[in-house]
């Protein structure tokens, strides 16, 4: 039947549900190697921090970065809570691009069954 939707096709516009990838680092291990990093004086060398605790220097250099934004001392990145919000507006958005996208071609699809000498 020309026109009708598939099951198939139905689950292409609901979109995949995903699941966050699993964390490399406990966050228990992160809160901690900042905690040690902000307190200590002088600053220690972050690479070399890292090694000690086993993680990689960029990782804590990002953990370290995310930290100093969620406590207002950068403005350069945005904070946790303000990521949070972003990921959610942006999964919104997507949701009513094809929530649009499914009535746009439900209205086609009446309109040519209420009109058959309309032109397709």
């Amino acid at each position: 039947m020309r026109g009708w939707v598939t099951e198939g096709q139905m689950g292409l516009t609901r979109g995949a549900q995903t699941m966050p990838a699993p964390r490399k680092y406990p966050l228990e291990l992160r809160e901690r190697a900042v905690r040690m990093y902000r307190t200590a004086e002088p600053k220690p060398v972050i690479r070399r921090m890292a090694e000690e605790l086993g993680v990689h220097h960029e990782a804590l250099r990002n953990w370290i970065r995310q930290a100093e934004a969620d406590t207002g001392e950068r403005d350069d990145i945005l904070t946790t809570v303000e990521r949070e919000e972003l990921a959610a507006l942006r999964k919104e958005n997507a949701q009513l691009k094809r929530a649009n996208e499914v009535l746009r071609t439900a209205s086609a699809f009446f309109a040519a069954q209420l009109d058959p000498t309309r032109p397709r």
